[in-house]
């Protein structure tokens, strides 16, 4: 099965701002790299193919897709759901798609291998974390009509709520950790 990664960058970073933080999170600088970069990165090491959507007025993210030849989508959105649809409808010959928050910088590249594998058996996954659901997010191409009409901020909640989804129970914050609000410095 051809499955990639499907990441999303077109978020405002209302929350961020509003803690704090200036212009977009996905560009703050994060252990000598911004968010993004690390999120790519980690998400590269996968092997995986990648396609990211991102505002167009997000230089940052643009440059890194450009700088690494990773194909990317603009669209200038309110919800993840829109984020989603125009990914899997850009990204046509694939199988299935790890759904990946560009916010979430922490997720090692053996979490999507874990994803992707069960993919291959499941239609639906997704790591869960102390009864916490996670990140990425597999989901088959069962479902593609069902993603490229999907809409508003709740991303692909309309079908893992009515489906059955595979549960990996992973021993690992970082599926759920991401980078909503200004990161305290005394941590």
């Amino acid at each position: 099965m051809n499955i990639g990664i499907l990441i999303l960058a077109a978020g405002k970073s209302e929350r961020f701002q509003n803690t704090g933080g200036c212009g977009s999170k996905l560009n703050y600088i994060l252990e000598q790299q911004t968010v993004f970069k690390k999120t790519l990165l980690n998400s590269m090491g996968s092997g995986f193919p990648i396609h990211v959507i991102t505002r167009s007025d997000n230089e940052g993210v643009i440059n890194n897709c450009l700088q690494f030849n990773i194909p990317h989508s603009l669209l200038n959105s309110d919800g993840l759901g829109k984020s989603i649809a125009l990914g899997v409808k850009n990204t046509p010959n694939w199988d299935g798609w790890l759904i990946h928050l560009a916010d979430m910088p922490y997720i090692d590249r053996e979490i999507f291998i874990q994803v992707e594998r069960k993919l291959n058996k499941y239609s639906l996954v997704r790591p869960v974390y102390n009864g916490i659901p996670g990140h990425p997010v597999g989901i088959s191409a069962k479902y593609r009509q069902n993603l490229m009409h999907l809409s508003g901020d709740d991303g692909a909640k309309s079908i893992l709520q009515h489906q059955f989804v595979y549960e990996m129970q992973i021993n690992d914050e970082n599926v759920i950790k991401d980078i909503d609000y200004l990161p305290n410095k005394n941590q």
